[in-house]
Order: structure tokens, then C-alpha cells, then sequence
């Protein structure tokens, strides 16, 4: 038995195609199946069902997919700590960003990351969040930077920033002659929303005191996309609530219809999130690093106080 028959038995159980899972692995068809196939023989089974389409794993197939995910998992981390003893930071990385955190953190980091670790390959996916934690335990990403807190038992979370909500309100708006917003002035009715699935439209959600008596149905409009949202409100079709890196790019035309909340302002905590095995955690460390310290820079949160960050 070797790591890499095991390899190849994880890259057909997530395909569930041998050929498929051959151009995953960079080997030929027959050459994965002969080594599939000296696998069995060795253990006296079969792992997987190869009369059904698309094939499936046996009873024991499934079982041993389990183990080999752990020994594979456990190899790999030889090389991490192979790399840590030499002080090496490098190799591919793959990362994943929710959308709302994508187009305006990605800018402030990633030329700064390079620069300082330019033997990292990183490959960067705009996934949701759910998206994200399929991925995470799946193997397919190393890290991802997403709202929280998530809870799950397989995931570590460490938290990059706090980042405040600020209200976008129209000209001909109830709340635009306030200076400034309580969260009880929000009402759930004449907010525009992000699309089901997005955690920003959760946390926007929880601040909203009248929900309890709505339901989705009550939803006039919502968008895939916070530049949408700004667009619409410009129109008057409601106010909405935007992340505050969002803000740092207006014009000044945009900046005149912010609002920010008093104290204690309402904010979303925002995470490095990785697997427990703790892959590549020097990767992990030196992105949230680098992270951190440009934020803390960037960030003033206009002197307001930050309060415990709302549920995913």
C-alpha cells in the first residue's frame, strides 16, 4: 500500500470516474486502474462498485476513503514540518474569500503578500461560505477568509478584523436627516438585501429588531451584489447596509448618504478559517500576518466602539 494508491482511490471517490480522476492525478487511465486494482488484490476487496455509473464505493470501500483521507492528511504534514524546520514559506496555497469580502480586501493585501513571500503560489476562489467549508473538509482549499463565528468542529477560525455596518440611506429617506442611526431605527421592510445565501444578508437580518414579525415573503427586493444595492437605493427604492471597507471607496456625492451607528456600533467579525489538521500553517500564518497589519492601518471604525459580532 502506498500514498499514492491512496491518492488515487480519494480522487475516484470524488469523481467517481476513473478517468477523470487519472487526469486529476496527472497519470494515465490504466495506470491509475492497475494501481487501483493492486490495491484490492493486496487487501482482498473491493473498494469500489464499478457495475454501477457512475461508480460507486463498496461498504468497505467507504470506510477505508475515510482512513486514507487521515494517512494522506498525516503525509503531507511531514512536508510541513519539513518546511517549517528549514524556515521555508512557499508552494501552492489555496484560498477562498466570501463575496463580500473579496473586492475590497483582496486589493489591500495581495500585491503586499506577494512581495514579501513571493515563493507562494496562491490560488484565490470567490466561493459562499457554504461553499467554503464543503471545500475546507474536502481538501480542496487550505484556508479561507469568511465571516464568523461558523462553528463547526472540523474548522479553526482566527479572527482577522472587526468591521463595522454603516448605513447607505437616500436623499428622500426617513433616516437621512439623522446624523446618527440606533439599530432600533432599522426596520426590515424598506431595507434592500443581498440574495439568500449570503452571510452579510444573515448579519443584516439579526440587527433588524422587527424580523420576528416578517417573513421572506416580505422582501420587496434583493441583489447578488453590494454595488447593486448602492444603485438601487440611489434610485429611492430603500436604504441598505454596507461593510465598511464598502465605504472607503465612494465619491463624496456617496459619502454624503452614509450613516454610521452610535455606540456600540454594529459590526461583522471577519476570519482566517482552516481545516483542524493544520496544513501549511505557516502559509496560514504569515496571510493572517500580513492581513492584520494592513487592516489595522487602514481601519479607524470612525472611534466607534465595537460590540460582539453577529451570528453567521
Amino acid at each position: 500500500m502506498t500514498i499514492t494508491q491512496l491518492n488515487y482511490v480519494l480522487a475516484i471517490a470524488e469523481h467517481k470516474n476513473f478517468t477523470k480522476a487519472a487526469e486529476k492525478c496527472y497519470v494515465t487511465q490504466p495506470t491509475l486502474s492497475t494501481q487501483i486494482q493492486k490495491l484490492e488484490d493486496e487487501l482482498d476487496v473491493l473498494i469500489f462498485d464499478r457495475s454501477k455509473k457512475p461508480i460507486e464505493l463498496t461498504d468497505v470501500g467507504r470506510k477505508i476513503v475515510l482512513q486514507a483521507k487521515n494517512i494522506v492528511d498525516e503525509s503531507e504534514r511531514i512536508q510541513d514540518i519539513v518546511d517549517q524546520q528549514k524556515g521555508f514559506i512557499g508552494g501552492e496555497f489555496k484560498l477562498g474569500i466570501i463575496p463580500t469580502v473579496m473586492p475590497t480586501l483582496l486589493p489591500m493585501f495581495l500585491k503586499a503578500f506577494i512581495k514579501k513571500y513571493p515563493k507562494v503560489k496562491l490560488k484565490i476562489e470567490e466561493l459562499t461560505t457554504e461553499e467554503i467549508i464543503a471545500r475546507l473538509n474536502d481538501g480542496h482549499l487550505d484556508a479561507a477568509i469568511a465571516a464568523t463565528p461558523l462553528v463547526f468542529d472540523t474548522i479553526k477560525e482566527r479572527v482577522l478584523y472587526y468591521e463595522p455596518f454603516v448605513a447607505y440611506v437616500p436623499n428622500d429617506h426617513r433616516l437621512f436627516k439623522k446624523k446618527k442611526l440606533e439599530t432600533e431605527d432599522l426596520d426590515i421592510d424598506d431595507l434592500l438585501l443581498l440574495e439568500d445565501g449570503h452571510c452579510f444578508r444573515d448579519g443584516v437580518i439579526n440587527l433588524c429588531k422587527s424580523f420576528k414579525n416578517h417573513t421572506d415573503d416580505s422582501f420587496q427586493l434583493e441583489s447578488g451584489s453590494i454595488e447593486t444595492l448602492i444603485k438601487l437605493s440611489n434610485e429611492g427604492l430603500g436604504m441598505t447596509l454596507l461593510p465598511y471597507l464598502h465605504t472607503m471607496e465612494l465619491n463624496d456625492k456617496q459619502q454624503e448618504k452614509l450613516r454610521h451607528f452610535n455606540d456600540p456600533s454594529p459590526a461583522r467579525e471577519v476570519s482566517l478559517i482552516y481545516h483542524k489538521n493544520e496544513l501549511k500553517m505557516q502559509i496560514i500564518d504569515a496571510l493572517h500576518n500580513v492581513i492584520s497589519g494592513i487592516i489595522r492601518g487602514a481601519i479607524t471604525f470612525q472611534n466607534v466602539k465595537i460590540i460582539s459580532p453577529l451570528p453567521k
